[in-house]
C-alpha cells in the first residue's frame, strides 16, 4: 500500500469522515466516506484508528496523477464549511 495521507479529529465517537480530490479547474470528487473499519475503493483504501481519532487514506501503485489536492471533511461538503476541513497536498 502507498504512503497514507493522515486526518486526526478530535471530540468523542467517529464521526463520519469524507475523503475528497481536488485536480486543479475541476470539481472536488467524492473519494470514500468512512465510519469505523476500513472502506476500499479501486486503488484506495481509508482506514479509521479509534484509538487514535485517525484516519488515513491509501493509494496503492500511487501515479504521478495521484498528485493532486485531498481534503478530509467531517460533512459531506467541500464548500461553504471551512471549520470542516483539512487540506493535505499529496506529492509522488
Amino acid at each position: 500500500m502507498g504512503f497514507p495521507v493522515s486526518y486526526e479529529y478530535s471530540g468523542a465517537g467517529t464521526p463520519y469522515l469524507y475523503w475528497y480530490r481536488h485536480y486543479p479547474g475541476s470539481r472536488p470528487e467524492d473519494l470514500l466516506t468512512i465510519v469505523s473499519g476500513s472502506e476500499s475503493r479501486g486503488r484506495l483504501k481509508a482506514e479509521v484508528y479509534k484509538d487514535l481519532n485517525r484516519v488515513d487514506l491509501k493509494i496503492s501503485s500511487v501515479a504521478v496523477s495521484d498528485s493532486v489536492l485531498y481534503y478530509c471533511a467531517l460533512r459531506p461538503t467541500v464548500t461553504g464549511n471551512p471549520d470542516t476541513l483539512y487540506i493535505h497536498w499529496f506529492y509522488v
